[in-house]
C-alpha cells in the first residue's frame, strides 16, 4: 500500500490545491508514483474523465501534475451546489440526486465504503498518495460523519499538514485556533503547519513562527511565498471572478453568473496579449465591451431569471442589437435560444422564455451528458480552428441555426446566428486557435492591429506551471521531515 501525506487548511481558500498540486509533481520528479485523492469536493468546476465521469477539476490538475491522466476514483463523491442549502451529489463520476443539506449530512457516511474502495484501488497502483482536505478541520458542528478532513485522517491513517493563509491576516490566530479545537487524537495527526501565501522577509515572521510552535507544540514546516503560478482555480473563491476591469487592447466581459461554473474556460483567453477578460454582475458595469460572454452555469432558469431581474438581460440585447459579438458556453448557450423547457423539474420546472438571440430550444432531461470531444468551427468567422474540449450538461438543445462547430464523429453543436454564437463545448479556447481567430476578428471589427499569436498549446503551458509552483514549494517545506512523517505513519 501507499504512503500518504494530507494537506488540510484553516479555512476555504488557504491554498490546499495548490500544495497538494505542488507535492503531487515533486514527489513526481523525485521518481515516486503518485495520485492525488478529495473524498469529498464542493465545487462548479468539474471535469470529465477518459471514460465520461465527472470530477472535481481540481483533483484533474493535481493528476496532470502527478503525470496521470485523471480518474474519477480520485474524488469520488463531488458536490455542486444548485441552492443556497442544496446540492446535486455525484458518486464515482455519476449523478446520485438532489440533496438538501441536512438530508446529505444525514446520510454521507454511507458513502465511506465509496470512498475507502477508491482510496484503497489508488493505494494499490502508487507509492504515494496526496491527500486534500475540505475547508477547515475546527468546523465543530460538522465533526460527526465527518468524510473529508480528520475523519478520513483516521480512516487511512494520514499524516497532516495544516496550512493557513497569511495574505487574509490573521495567519497566527487561524493555525493556533484551528490546532485548540482539534480533538487530541486529531492534534497529534498534525505533524506541521505551513504559512501560506507570504508576501515579504520571511525573517520578519520569525519570532511569530517560534512563539507559534510553542503554544502548538507543532513545528512551522515552511513559509510558502505569494505564486504566480497559474493554476486552474475551482470555485468562486478565485481572484480572477473578482476582476473587473481588464486594460487591454480587446475588452472581454463576462457575465459573473449567480451559479457561474467551469470558469476555467477563459484563463487561455488572456493569454493573447491584447485581449483583457473582466467579470460583470451589474448592468453599470457592462460598458461597450468588443465581446460579451454568458458563461458556463449550474442553474440555468434561475441565473436567466437573474439576468431579467437585475437588467443585464436587457443590456445584454441592447448590446447584440448593436452588432456586440455575443457567445455563450453551456447554460449561456441555453440562455440565448428562444425557450427552455423543464417538464421533469430537474432545474426550475416549466418551461422559460429565453434572449431570443439564437433560433434554438432546450429540452431539460435527467440524463447528463459528459463527454470529451475534439471539433472544427463549422460557420462564422473563426471557421477551420480546431477545439478541444468537453460537454457536462443537461438537456438537449435543438437550432434552427447554422452549427457552430462539428465533432470529429460528424455530430454538430452550438448555433451561429450573425454577431450570435453558442456552443456546448467547454475549454474552447485550449488550443489557443480559437484565442488567435478571435482576438484577430475583434481587432479588425475594432480598428486596431494586434501582434501575430502564436498560442502555446493549454498543455505544455500548464506542465511549465507546474514546474514552476513545484520548484518554489520545495524550497519553502522541509521536505525531508514530510517524507519521515510518511514513513513513520506507514510503519504504524
Amino acid at each position: 500500500m501507499a504512503k500518504c501525506i494530507m494537506v488540510q487548511g484553516t479555512m476555504s481558500g488557504a491554498g490546499k490545491s495548490l500544495l497538494v498540486t505542488a507535492l503531487c509533481r515533486i514527489f513526481q520528479q523525485d521518481g515516486w508514483r503518485v495520485a492525488p485523492f478529495k473524498s469529498q469536493n464542493m465545487a462548479l468546476n468539474s471535469y470529465i474523465t477518459p471514460d465520461g465521469l465527472e470530477m472535481g477539476r481540481a483533483q484533474a490538475a493535481q493528476a496532470e501534475a502527478a503525470g496521470l491522466d485523471c480518474d474519477v476514483r480520485m474524488n469520488p463523491i463531488l458536490l455542486k451546489p444548485s441552492s443556497d442549502t442544496g446540492s446535486q451529489v455525484i458518486v464515482n463520476g455519476e449523478v446520485r440526486g438532489h440533496y438538501d443539506a441536512a438530508d446529505y449530512f444525514a446520510m454521507k457516511r454511507e458513502l465511506i465504503p465509496d470512498i475507502l474502495k477508491a482510496y484503497k484501488g489508488l493505494a494499490e497502483e502508487n507509492d504515494i498518495i496526496v491527500i486534500e482536505g475540505a475547508g477547515s478541520p475546527a468546523e465543530i458542528n460538522l465533526r460527526e460523519n465527518d468524510i473529508v478532513n480528520m475523519g478520513l485522517a483516521e480512516l487511512v491513517n494520514a499524516p497532516v499538514l495544516l496550512a493557513g493563509d497569511i495574505d487574509r491576516g490573521g495567519v497566527f490566530a487561524q493555525l493556533y485556533g484551528t490546532i485548540a479545537l482539534l480533538r487530541d487524537t486529531e492534534r497529534r495527526r498534525v505533524i506541521g503547519t505551513v504559512i501560506n501565501k507570504f508576501r515579504g522577509d520571511v525573517e520578519l515572521l520569525r519570532p511569530g513562527l517560534l512563539r507559534l510552535e510553542e503554544l502548538t507544540g507543532v513545528p512551522v514546516l515552511g513559509v510558502v511565498p505569494w505564486l504566480q503560478a497559474d493554476i486552474d482555480d475551482e470555485d468562486s473563491l478565485a481572484p480572477s471572478l473578482s476582476r473587473t476591469g481588464a486594460e487591454r487592447a480587446l475588452d472581454v466581459a463576462v457575465i459573473r453568473l449567480p451559479h457561474i461554473s467551469n470558469f476555467t474556460d477563459f484563463p487561455p483567453l488572456e493569454e493573447h496579449p491584447a485581449v483583457g477578460v473582466r467579470y460583470v454582475y451589474d448592468p453599470k458595469q457592462l460598458g461597450a465591451p468588443d465581446l460579451l460572454i454568458l458563461p458556463g452555469t449550474k442553474s440555468t432558469m434561475d441565473d436567466l431569471l437573474w439576468l431579467r431581474d437585475n437588467g443585464l438581460e436587457s443590456a445584454i440585447l441592447e448590446l447584440a442589437g448593436r452588432g456586440t459579438p455575443v457567445l455563450g458556453i453551456c447554460g449561456g448557450y441555453q440562455m440565448l435560444g428562444r425557450e427552455i423547457a423543464d417538464p421533469e423539474a430537474v432545474e426550475h420546472g416549466g418551461t422559460l422564455q429565453g434572449m431570443g438571440l439564437l433560433p434554438c430550444r432546450t429540452v431539460f432531461s435527467a440524463c447528463k451528458t459528459r463527454t470529451r470531444k475534439q471539433a472544427a468551427i463549422q460557420n462564422g468567422p473563426f471557421a477551420g480552428a480546431k477545439l478541444e474540449g468537453y460537454e457536462i450538461h443537461m438537456g438537449e438543445t435543438v437550432s434552427e441555426a447554422a452549427p457552430f462547430c462539428r465533432f470529429e464523429d460528424g455530430k454538430t453543436d452550438g448555433a451561429v446566428n450573425g454577431n450570435v454564437f453558442g456552443t456546448y463545448l467547454h475549454g474552447l479556447f485550449d488550443t489557443g486557435e480559437l484565442t488567435a481567430r478571435l482576438a484577430d476578428w475583434l481587432a479588425v471589427r475594432k480598428g486596431i492591429t494586434v501582434e501575430p499569436y502564436k498560442p502555446v498549446p493549454r498543455v505544455l503551458y500548464r506542465q511549465r506551471q507546474y514546474d514552476m509552483l513545484a520548484e518554489a514549494v520545495r524550497k519553502s517545506l522541509d521536505m525531508e521531515r514530510i517524507y519521515r512523517a510518511m514513513e513513520e505513519y506507514e510503519d504504524a
